[in-house]
Order: structure tokens, then C-alpha cells, then sequence
């Protein structure tokens, strides 16, 4: 054997048609699949891009001011609908408690109560809400589709009797209109400050490993010594407060509180949206990050065809498929999985 047959010869690169690059595309698939947010946010890119080229002024200041808006409220709710999803538990009254928080601030503050404790006292009060669908589910046993259904309700008439179904003025001025919705951005800000602390409460802590324990296996999770209905509860909580919260940001930018605001146009928008950034409906499974850009992608593709003047149905029917090629996507990934192939 000859010096030069000895020297290992430099690696080229695979040919796509080839086993390696096969092999190569094969990992890059699993991994899209494995992390859907992956794919997703390839998704909302191409469509940003799509916009930007189609669409005079979409990359305008104020036209992604505009943008901003239509992500960040879907995006805070959908991050506390994460946690709920994740652990096995849905909340269909969410809509509902974004359009009364932002009156449990009008109500306050015309008692005379200073207006920051305003806001936190209606946190306090969506916190309440989240208390007693969490009791009602995990104590009482009521499913939650049906619970918080029922709280949908409940506080849809609640609302509309207390408000002489009339919207008020909202309170505020100054600083604190520009920090809580009504300045350039500070709603996007806002939602992104939040993601990314959710993002770190799920993945770092105690809370988000056993959010995930009680979705994944309910039964070993209590086995375990998690305190399962707890889990649940607080999970509750966290998304009531989160879509209060949203609410009463959207009422201060818009200057009016109404008690049609929300419902269940956010309410599926949010679930959408974790939907589609991969969280799992059956639970276990999920993340904040992933159903913030989902969010983004209903905010660009809401956004784009308004200013294409394409109808709103256009833009349901958009949804429903995406909603639908999500789940479908979710059930193969989990049948590769089991079968050992990811």
C-alpha cells in the first residue's frame, strides 16, 4: 500500500439522488416533523414574503403596526390555552372572559379604585374564573369542553345584563394608555415579553414538567405524587388571566370597552393557533413558541387579504384546512413515532 492509497480522502458532497443524501433529506424530514414550529414558521415566512410582493405598503410601518395588532391578542391567549392543552384540558370561555375584564376595569374604576389596582384587581377576578372551571373539572368531574362552555355562556349574559349590552368609554390616559395597548407596538411587545416567559415557565420549571407528565399519563402522573387536579387547576387560571389580560390591552387601544368584544371569534382563533403551531389537542404535547407563530400566521394571512380585499369567508376556509392538514399532520407523526421510524 502506497503513502497516498493511505491518506483518507477528502469527503464531497452527497448527490440529493444518492443513499447519504437520501439519508441527509430523511433526518431534515423527521426533524420538521418532530418540531413542528420548525415548519411552521417556514410556513409564515413564505407567506410574509408572498404579502410583501403582492401587496402595496404590506411592509409599511404602519401596516405592520396594524399586523402586530392582529397577532397579539390570539398570541396571549393561545399561550395560556397551551398549557391547559398540554395537560389534557381545553377552555372554550376564554373569548368570553376577554370582553368582561376589560369591564371589571370600567366597573373598578368608576367605584373610585385607582387605576393600575383596577387592572389588577380584574386579573385577580379572571384568575377567579379559571379557579372555578378548574374546580368544576377536576373536582366535580365535568369535562371541560362542557364546563367552560357553560362559563362561555354565563359570562356572556353576565356581561351584556350589567352593561345594558351599551360599551363605555375606557379609562386611561398617558403613560399608562401607552404601556397597556395603546401605544406603537406595545401590544406585540407585550405578547412577545409573554411568550417568552411561558416559553421558559414550560420548559424550565417544575410547572411545565408536570403540565407535561399529567398530559402524557395521567394515571402515572398521580401514581407519582403530582398533584394532578392542581396542575390542572392553576393551568386554568394561567389561561383565564392571560385572556383578560388580552382583553383589557385591545379595549385600551381601541378606546372603547364592549361587551361583544372577544367571544368566540378569539376564543377559536387562539385554539387555532396552538393548534397549528403543534400543540396537541389529545395533550402531552406542545409549546408557547410554536402556537405564537402560529398566531402569526393567522395575523399575516388576516392581514394580506384584507388589503387584497379578499372576502373573510376566503380567509375561515383557509383556517378550517389548516386546522385540519395540523391534525392530520399530528396523528402520522405520532404513528411514526410508535412505530420507531422518528
Amino acid at each position: 500500500m502506497t503513502a497516498t492509497d493511505s491518506e483518507p480522502k477528502p469527503e464531497t458532497a452527497a448527490p440529493p439522488g444518492s443513499s447519504r443524501g437520501r439519508a441527509r433529506w430523511s433526518r431534515l424530514a423527521a426533524l420538521a416533523l418532530e418540531r413542528r414550529e420548525l415548519s411552521i414558521a417556514v410556513v409564515a415566512i413564505a407567506l410574509y414574503v408572498y404579502f410583501l410582493y403582492t401587496v402595496t405598503d404590506f411592509a409599511s410601518p404602519d401596516n405592520l403596526e396594524t399586523l402586530g395588532t392582529f397577532i397579539a391578542a390570539t398570541a396571549i391567549i393561545a399561550a395560556g390555552e397551551v398549557f391547559l392543552m398540554i395537560s389534557g384540558e381545553i377552555d372554550l370561555s376564554v373569548g368570553q372572559v376577554f370582553a368582561i375584564a376589560a369591564f371589571m376595569v370600567v366597573w373598578f374604576h368608576d367605584a373610585g379604585i385607582p387605576l393600575l389596582l383596577c387592572v389588577l384587581l380584574a386579573l385577580v377576578g379572571c384568575a377567579g374564573i379559571g379557579l372555578i372551571n378548574g374546580v368544576i373539572t377536576t373536582v366535580i368531574g365535568i369535562t371541560s369542553f362542557i364546563t367552560t362552555l357553560g362559563m362561555f355562556f354565563f359570562l356572556n349574559g353576565l356581561v351584556l345584563t350589567l352593561s345594558h349590552g351599551q360599551p363605555s368609554d375606557t379609562p386611561g390616559e398617558g403613560t399608562y394608555t401607552k404601556i397597556f395597548g395603546g401605544g406603537a407596538n406595545s401590544q406585540i411587545i407585550w405578547a412577545i415579553g409573554l411568550v417568552i416567559l411561558l416559553q421558559i415557565l414550560l420548559a424550565r420549571t417544575r410547572w411545565g414538567l408536570h403540565t407535561f407528565a399529567v398530559g402524557g399519563n395521567l394515571t402515572g402522573s398521580g401514581e407519582a405524587g403530582i398533584k394532578v387536579r392542581w396542575v390542572k387547576t392553576r393551568n386554568f387560571m394561567l389561561a383565564s388571566t392571560l385572556a383578560g389580560f388580552a382583553g383589557i390591552i385591545e379595549a385600551v387601544r381601541i378606546t372603547s370597552t364592549d361587551p361583544l368584544a372577544g367571544g368566540p371569534n378569539i376564543m377559536f382563533a387562539a385554539i387555532s393557533a396552538a393548534v397549528i403551531g403543534g400543540t396537541a389537542l389529545a395533550g402531552g404535547s406542545g409549546t408557547v413558541v410554536g402556537a405564537f407563530i402560529g398566531a402569526c400566521v393567522l395575523g399575516i394571512l388576516k392581514d394580506g387579504f384584507t388589503l387584497q380585499g379578499i372576502s373573510a369567508f376566503t380567509f375561515d376556509l383557509i383556517l378550517g384546512l389548516a386546522i385540519l392538514v395540523a391534525m392530520c399532520l399530528d396523528i402520522y407523526v405520532k404513528r411514526v413515532r410508535a412505530r420507531g421510524r422518528l
